[in-house]
């Protein structure tokens, strides 16, 4: 049987389209009830059972759940609950879902997947009894409640036929509309509301806490605190019209009273300021925002500023602390168009990690939750389980944000672990970044080859065989996902030679539209956290099969090219390849081949032309005006059995780090100017965009403070002002003013040719006109689709429809360029937290140079450990110099390069932010400054911090000890 499905469309052109499709309609599809006398189930299609217990006090008798659309989408977490069970999800509610939330669809798929659940998916869309058509004038929404309510109907009728009379489960309908539930009603339905039907269910402890809270509508003003929001009507006309701009709101880590948003039209961000400014944005929300006229722009705030400890209720302080700290500026430079969010177009709302704060009131059900992320607002839930949540860290969803409520409201999810505990923050780590760092699945692993795989002798017949090649790689220590191998010789002509990049062939194993590439494409990165991996493929991939490790034979991508001895490009070829890699080397073991000079082995005499060559090419590509940035990298020292870190220590820079970069640089820039010219439209490149001048402003002030004046007009101007910025007996000054100058710098950014203009291909801070990432398949889903575009283009497969949609290319580098950047920001995370580990039992005084000056707080950085932070500076004993940013106290001026010496230890007073603490030694201010220990008499305290300190010189003692036995048996 079939029926027709009319649908009216608009073109572009404004035209009125008519698309007729048929429908077809069967009698065949299964219930899925193992009660059914009328279907022909096998034994393994039954998934709903003959008799549910009910769990429920509301019904005592059994009976299978037909869920609404919207008990899906924002129900989810009680739905992933082992207690609901005997579910039936219909066709109409999973469309639904999957067209507002694909996440969530994802979820619920998960859910009906696992069998012990008992979710059956029922397709009453094409079932003859089940299908309804929508009515003229009907809106789409209330047909698809109504073709619930049919399913609910037919499954009551179909499984009381051929069973005795209260014999056969029930059905009972879950929505949370009261229209939809009294229409149900009317027709017989058994129905109930989420929160009735999770209230009364017994057995399941805490199942409540994980409901969702309904959304107060906007139009209650009723103590309301924060104005209402535009319709979308009014936003969409708003905009159209030009009165309002969309604009995704980001909020201010320093300052919880502010945030911006990039809009079109103005160069620089938009400032939000203030609770009503705000108005209820959530970092990463697509806002609509009204900017101020003018006279009433203002410059950011120089404080920092953290929401109070304690629980305010539902009031809104007085905003003077932060608008006196903003006063309109005389410098038109430091002035930033300023506005106010009128409504939200898109909520970008995650599950947020953090801990609750205790209540003052005993036996409490409503609690403040407090974001690891300190820039989301804390979040009011309701649990019953306070008092053993209170020492975990815990998962919240935001559910609403009333505008009498000065927090958002949410619900309990689930706990993540003990505070302090290692796997537990590791845990809220990856959650706050959004990595994803399930187990591969099932489908994934399906896709790998066998662990003892070899490469075929087909496939060796496809490639350029380099086996017989002198090939090694050089990486850090204890790399295991190693990308990249080099190769120099010299060729029969003279002062010429042949230089090779190797890079694992990891699109062999990864092939387009599998579980295994689609899994690749979500996670986009592998995350590096100090003592865990995060792959973005399994590691029988990244450490085995793709992995070019020494002495074994693997497929590789490789780019070779022929140099001369002034490192000029003579010719440029790339093939699919075998290789087998002489040698895997860490960057110290390469240095100390090339500079040891009684070694002449074949890897030595390679290493030294390549180290030459590079050499060269970073000179080329610094007087071309290549910028040399620094940031303060660091490497800790972790204890093998316990997994802590030991010590940390700056990471050492060597001849042979730059000498990859330079080859890995050259392969990437040579593979981009070859794709642009094959894929004009669709190649994928990286560009980094020119900072604007506004960037640079504090940054200029500095250098002249230290008598250098800066030319930033052009990239190569800039190099060349940084090269000359050197203090004589301060060597560490110029590496700052590079880690300041990185801080200036936009973000680079995947994107697709087709999409940009060819003067925007630039990337400022290699000063070269094109460029991509070619050199890191393992760990980078960008390189994978690079791999791909150069196969096709010389050859060596297939291309496919995907990689020539420049939509889907677009979307994808969205998707690259939030991973990577959110892959970067676990990582510092992780840093953070076993810097916080570290210094638990460590007091330390060291050297440490003013980054910036703020108006309470001075940003300072210990170059020793690469450790940042805020040095609080109390306001009625310094006076901030707003015009030099400079802070005064008597005759003691601190502005930005200056050197000082802090006291560093651990705040742990706060367990949802322990941080650093950054006191003040020298240059010393009486009634501020730290008098160090040794000056006093020792505290308890003290001695118990001494004690620690001495224990943990013991194990790291060991710790060396058992390395340099380890060094000494391989040897």
């Amino acid at each position: 049987m079939w029926t027709t499905k009319t649908f009216l469309t608009k073109t572009k052109r404004g035209n009125i389209l008519k698309i007729v499709r048929e429908h077809y309609l069967r009698d065949d599809l299964l219930c899925g009830s193992a009660a059914c006398n009328v279907c022909p189930h096998k034994d393994d299609e039954y998934v709903l059972d003959p008799k549910p217990e009910s769990i429920c006090a509301l019904f005592d008798y059994p009976h299978y759940l037909v869920l609404d659309t919207n008990v899906v989408l924002h129900q989810i977490d009680v739905l992933e609950e082992d207690a609901l069970t005997n579910v039936i999800i219909l066709q109409t509610v999973l469309e639904e879902v999957k067209h507002q939330n694909t996440a969530i669809f994802q979820r619920i798929l998960d859910v009906i997947g696992n069998k012990k659940r008992k979710f059956y998916s029922f397709v009453n869309e094409h079932h003859k009894d089940t299908y309804v058509e929508r009515n003229p004038g009907e809106k789409q929404n209330d047909r698809n409640d109504r073709a619930i309510r049919k399913a609910a109907s037919w499954y009551e009728t179909h499984l009381s036929i051929n069973n005795v009379k209260g014999q056969h489960p029930k059905i009972v309908l879950i929505t949370d509309d009261e229209k939809n539930r009294k229409m149900a009603q009317e027709e017989g339905i058994t129905c109930c509301s989420v929160k009735d039907y999770v209230e009364n269910v017994n057995g399941f402890v805490g199942l409540v806490d994980k409901l969702s809270k309904n959304v107060i509508p906007e139009s209650c003003s009723k103590d309301a605190l924060y104005p209402a929001h535009l319709t979308p009507a009014e936003i969409h006309s708003g905009i159209r019209n030009g009165k309002l701009h969309q604009g995704t709101f980001h909020a201010s880590r320093d300052n919880f009273l502010e945030g911006t948003a990039t809009v079109n039209g103005y160069e620089k961000s938009i400032l939000l300021q203030g609770h009503i400014g705000i108005n209820r944005a959530v970092d990463g929300d697509l806002v609509a925002i009204e900017v101020f006229p003018e006279e009433e722009w203002r410059k950011p705030s120089d404080i920092v500023l953290e929401d109070k400890a304690d629980d305010p209720g539902d009031l809104l302080e007085e905003e003077s602390v932060l608008l006196n700290a903003v006063k309109p500026a005389d410098n038109k430079n430091e002035i930033t168009p300023t506005g106010k969010v009128v409504g939200i177009i898109r909520r970008k709302w995650r599950q947020y990690c953090g801990i609750l704060l205790p209540s003052k009131f005993p036996g409490a059900t409503r609690h403040l939750f407090t974001p690891a992320e300190k820039r989301i607002p804390r979040v009011r839930i309701e649990t019953r389980q306070s008092d053993m949540l209170a020492s975990q860290r815990i998962l919240v969803a935001l559910d609403s944000w009333p505008r009498n409520s000065r927090y958002p409201l949410g619900h309990f999810v689930r706990a993540l672990g003990p505070i302090g505990d290692k796997d537990a923050e590791n845990e809220v780590i990856l959650l706050e970044h959004d990595v994803p760092h399930a187990r591969f699945s099932e489908a994934v692993l399906a896709c790998l080859p066998p662990n003892d795989w070899t490469i075929p002798p087909e496939e060796i017949k496809k490639r350029v065989d380099l086996r017989s090649i002198c090939i090694c790689s050089v990486d850090p220590p204890g790399c295991t996902d190693i990308d990249d191998a080099l190769h120099a010789r010299p060729t029969a002509t003279a002062g010429v030679y042949e230089v090779g990049v190797h890079i694992a062939d990891v699109t062999h194993f990864v092939r387009p539209a599998t579980a295994l590439d689609k899994e690749a494409a979500s996670r986009s990165t592998t995350v590096y956290l100090v003592d865990k991996r995060i792959d973005m493929v399994p590691d029988l991939l990244s450490s085995n099969l793709c992995s070019l490790r020494g002495g074994e034979e693997r497929l590789a991508f490789s780019c070779v090219w022929e140099i001369d001895e002034n490192a000029n490009i003579l010719s440029t070829k790339f093939h699919k390849s075998v290789i087998k890699s002489a040698a895997a080397m860490t960057y110290e073991e390469a240095q100390i081949a090339i500079d040891d000079s009684s070694r002449n082995d074949e890897i030595a005499r390679s290493l030294r032309t390549l180290n030459k060559l590079a050499k060269k090419l970073k000179k080329k590509r610094l007087d071309n005006g290549a910028l040399l940035l620094a940031s303060p990298e660091i490497r800790f020292q972790v204890d093998s059995e316990t997994h802590e870190p030991l010590e940390v220590q700056a990471k050492k820079i060597m001849d042979t780090n730059s000498m990859v970069e330079e080859f890995m640089l050259l392969a990437n820039v040579s593979v981009a100017q070859r794709l642009a010219e094959d894929f004009p439209q669709c190649a994928l490149l990286r560009r980094h965009p020119s900072p604007p001048p506004a960037n640079f402003e504090h940054f200029l002030l500095a250098a002249r403070q230290q008598g250098f004046e800066i030319d930033v007009s052009t990239n190569k101007s800039f190099s060349k002002s940084l090269d000359e910025a050197v203090i004589p007996g301060r060597p560490y000054f110029n590496i700052l003013l590079r880690i300041m100058a990185t801080r200036c710098m936009m973000q680079a950014v995947y994107f697709s040719s087709g999409n940009h203009t060819q003067e925007e291909y630039y990337h400022y801070g290699l000063a070269c006109p094109i460029y991509t990432h070619f050199t890191s398949p393992i760990r980078r889903y960008a390189d994978v689709l690079v791999h791909r575009l150069l196969a096709a283009s010389i050859g060596a497969d297939v291309t496919h429809a995907e990689l020539l949609d420049v939509r889907y290319a677009a979307a994808l580098c969205d998707n690259l360029n939030y991973r990577h950047r959110q892959a970067q920001y676990a990582g510092r995370a992780s840093v953070a937290l076993n810097t916080h580990i570290l210094f638990k039992y460590r007091v330390e005084i060291e050297s440490a140079v003013v980054l910036a000056v703020k108006r309470n707080a001075l940003q300072v950085l210990i170059p020793k450990y690469g450790l940042e932070g805020p040095l609080y500076l109390p306001s009625d004993m310094f006076t901030y110099n707003e015009e030099n940013h400079m802070q005064i106290c008597g005759d003691v001026t601190l502005k930005t390069f200056d050197e000082l010496t802090v006291r560093l230890s651990l705040d742990s007073t706060n367990l949802q932010h322990r941080k650093l603490v950054f006191q003040l030694v020298k240059p010393f201010v009486p009634g501020f400054s730290y008098v160090p220990e040794e000056q006093k008499e020792k505290k308890p305290e003290q001695m118990e911090v001494d004690k620690e300190q001495e224990n943990l010189k013991k194990r790291k003692d060991t710790a060396q000890s058992k390395g340099s036995k380890k060094k000494s048996k391989k040897k």
